[in-house]
């Protein structure tokens, strides 16, 4: 094979998997969405610990406020544990993408799949 041949299908190679990475780190952000909006995006949920109270909605926030507070709850500056370890795992470009996310849906989205 000559090398021309060879720098080329390590191209075509190298191409591949950029593409291959874009879409798995699409997928990472959607199933991330979906873990917030397990309990941020239930119309009228309710938590019952440490107390009963309405879990925010985070749709229509602004995107500093939940960087923010992501980034307290992960240094424990806020307290709430299932908070603690929701975001234990975020990055701060993850944070990022999250806030960017709800911070552009309108103020009432209960969930990524509007009410219709």
């Amino acid at each position: 094979m000559s090398p021309i041949r060879i720098v080329a299908a390590a191209i075509a190679c190298c191409a591949a998997l950029g593409a291959s990475a874009g879409e798995n780190n699409k997928v990472i952000l959607q199933n991330k969405i979906a873990q917030c909006q397990g309990c941020h995006g239930i119309e009228g949920w309710k938590t019952a610990f440490p107390e009963v109270y309405h879990v925010p909605k985070l749709g229509g926030q602004n995107p500093a406020y939940i960087v923010n507070a992501l980034k307290e709850y992960k240094s424990g500056d806020r307290d709430f544990g299932t908070m603690r370890a929701m975001v234990s795992d975020l990055s701060e470009d993850d944070m990022k993408q999250l806030a960017e996310y709800f911070g552009a849906k309108p103020a009432n989205a209960a969930s990524a799949a509007e009410k219709k």
